[in-house]
């Protein structure tokens, strides 16, 4: 299905949605209203012509100082057909809120208590957004662009290395001597 039909059909099976095509070159993207998420999940997950019946991943993306400030990000699988999809929902910076879609798929849960724990998007009616891969007492969200760095330090500036084809077999061959292996490639042994 390209995005052109999946967006006709969801215009139909989700009245009043303002569906956008989005651009992507390795799977249709379809940009959707956050007030009309919940409903589009069902209708891909339910409807036999779609049936997107695995949500393999939620992640997000914050383009600050630019508005709207993030995207969420649903990445879809059809099992049966097979066919992916990727959703985009679109947010303002001091309205980071999305339905959550942990009813619609169970393996929401997780995925969008990272988001929630990265970002600081609030995933409404989650009922369980609590730190996942930060410590509890960790403050503000380390993915947002705004976050402060917590670390100071100098940059580190590196020279490429530089070896001569001899160097690099040494190198290979010293390797090898410490992994105990003895055979070159060809089957000589050293």
């Amino acid at each position: 299905m390209d995005v052109a039909s999946i967006v006709a059909a969801l215009s139909v099976a989700v009245p009043g949605a303002d569906y956008q095509p989005g651009t992507a070159t390795d799977r249709p993207t379809v940009i959707v209203p956050r007030e009309h998420l919940v409903d589009t999940a069902k209708v891909l997950r339910d409807d036999p012509s779609f049936r997107f019946d695995v949500l393999v991943e939620v992640t997000a993306v914050d383009y600050w100082p630019d508005e709207p400030r993030f995207e969420v990000v649903y990445h879809l699988l059809a099992t049966t057909i097979p066919a992916q999809l990727r959703l985009k929902v679109r947010l303002a910076g001091e309205q980071a809120h999305v339905p959550s879609l942990h009813t619609v798929w169970p393996s929401a849960d997780w995925l969008e208590r990272e988001v929630w724990d990265l970002f600081g998007i609030v995933f409404e009616q989650h009922g369980d957004l609590r730190r996942l891969l930060m410590p509890e007492d960790w403050e503000g969200h380390p993915l947002r662009k705004d976050h402060p760095v917590q670390i100071k330090m100098k940059a580190k500036v590196h020279q490429p290395l530089q070896l001569t084809e001899q160097e690099f077999q040494a190198n290979i061959v010293a390797d090898r001597d410490v992994r105990g292996d003895r055979t070159r490639p060809g089957g000589d042994l050293t």
